[in-house]
């Protein structure tokens, strides 16, 4: 019995056959013999499933928080990759850093010669228009309807040196001239003397605190809800350009430091620091940093050159108040370079990472193109961003100067006496030059990038890092 019950046994092909189709990697005991007329070979359908199954599959790829410039790339460099960035961008690191350093005004800040005043903050409590008679004058008889005809306000003061008091002010009806109202919030400037003086303050403004607020805390909030900790970074970055200009760049100007050599020294320390706190220490945003650097050069050269061959003074009606103040200590065109400087940053820096970010992602997708290539393809891309950047840059400052394009227009002397006055060429130098940066910034970041990302030996293919990647329907097995 035991011989007619005993399989036949297997010749080694068989063997071979059968291990291959039903054994897996982790099987710790051989598959049980086939009674079937000596083979031991599964049948065909099963042999294709198992194998299938038995196939390596690629390990599943974390997916972040994604958005537009895929900045949530978490693969570090190569090595040789960021010995380069480094030697590119460690001697410009420590330029910025010395530049800040020497520009800055340890000394202080100087003392202006025409000071605002101290600002109190009051609430109009009485308000009437009328002649305008001084306290104690009475008017006698009807008024003469050419008369100036000017308000009469009552101010209670909520905090200064005469708190709780309540001063009277005449103030001249004037198309240029705010008007106020009972209830209305205000701001005084007091200059000194006897604090319940009208005579020692002078209303200057509305009280725009609450309101700004309210709109800055919108404003965070938009960010927080749409770019969760990507935005809480934006809004990091946000303070840090913010506490830059206001601690650096303001005191430094104010104090005689030249301010095209300021612009530049802050605009590389807001290079630095918001970019990479932003988007991450990455090789993209080293690139990024790199074309930034490169275009905000260009833009200051055709600045420089252009502004002085239209002999630009930058002397305006808010510069000759600032100089008037400073004693005369300032460079009127140095404040319009820097203004263009500082003014291109914004707009910069969001094509420079786009152009790195979309370079990787294609060198990610297909290791094998050559940099040439890249270059070609991410120059592709980048063509549709620079219409909407440069349009971004016009319309802004188009905005800015509205005031102005709109007093222009009313002096009928034809187009070019007004392109060529003063003011709008200044803002025609100011656009121009800063539209060409962003346009140049294109081809430099994407050449930048392309020359590092075929270097960069981690860029291996991986799955989409899109969210919307996760609904897609599953692949068939016999596909992969």
């Amino acid at each position: 019995m035991a011989g007619v019950l005993d399989p036949a046994p297997a010749t080694p092909s068989e063997e071979r056959d059968a291990g291959a189709t039903t054994r897996k990697p982790s099987d710790a005991t051989p598959p049980p013999p086939s009674t079937d007329s000596g083979r031991g070979s599964t049948p065909p359908e099963e042999k294709t499933e198992r194998t299938d199954k038995d196939r390596p599959r690629t390990p599943p790829v974390s997916v972040g928080h994604g958005h537009g410039h895929g900045h949530g790339d978490t693969t570090p460099a190569s090595r040789q990759v960021r010995r380069l960035l480094l030697a590119l961008l460690a001697p410009l690191a420590l330029a910025t850093v010395v530049a800040v350093g020497v520009l800055f005004p340890w000394e202080g800040a100087p003392e202006l010669a025409g000071s605002a005043g101290t600002p109190v903050d009051g609430v109009v409590t009485a308000a009437a228009a009328g002649p305008c008679l001084q306290p104690g004058q009475v008017q006698v008889g009807e008024p003469d309807p050419d008369d100036q005809r000017c308000l009469s306000v009552d101010v209670r003061l909520d905090d200064g040196p005469g708190q709780g008091a309540t001063i009277s002010k005449i103030l001249p009806i004037e198309p240029s001239s705010p008007r106020f109202a009972v209830g209305d919030e205000v701001v005084l400037a007091y200059g000194g003397g006897e604090p319940t003086d009208p005579g020692s303050y002078q209303i200057r403004d509305f009280q725009r605190g609450v309101p700004l607020l309210l709109l800055g805390v919108l404003f965070a909030a938009a960010v927080l809800l749409l770019g969760r900790w990507q935005g809480l970074a934006s809004l990091v970055a946000l303070g840090i350009t913010f506490g830059v200009i206001v601690l650096f760049v303001l005191p430094a100007i104010l104090a005689g430091r030249d301010p095209l050599l300021v612009a530049i020294a802050a605009a590389g320390l807001i290079m630095f620091l918001a970019l990479y706190v932003t988007h991450g220490v990455s090789a993209r945003t080293s690139v990024a940093v790199l074309g930034t650097i490169a275009s905000l050069a260009l833009i200051g050269v055709l600045s420089a050159v252009f502004s002085a061959a239209a002999d630009l003074t930058g002397l305006d009606a808010d510069t000759s108040s600032l100089i008037g103040s400073l004693g005369g200590d300032l460079d009127p065109r140095g404040l319009l370079l820097a203004g263009i400087v500082i003014g291109a940053l914004g707009v910069l820096d969001d094509v420079t990472v786009a152009q790195a970010s979309a370079v990787w992602e294609l060198r990610r997708a297909n290791p094998a193109l050559s940099w040439r290539s890249l270059y070609a393809a991410g120059l592709r891309i980048g063509r549709a961003h620079v219409g909407s950047a440069v349009n971004t840059l016009v319309l802004a400052y188009a905005g800015a100067a509205l005031p102005l394009l709109l007093l222009s227009s009313l002096a009928d002397v034809g187009l070019s006496p007004i392109l060529q006055s003063q003011d709008v060429a200044q803002e025609l130098v100011r656009t121009l030059a800063g539209s060409i940066g962003i346009i140049a910034a294109v081809p430099l970041t994407t050449l930048l990038a392309a020359l590092v990302a075929v270097r960069d030996e981690n860029a291996e293919p991986h799955e989409a890092e899109d969210p919307d990647d996760e609904l897609s329907p599953p692949t068939s097995p016999r596909t992969g």
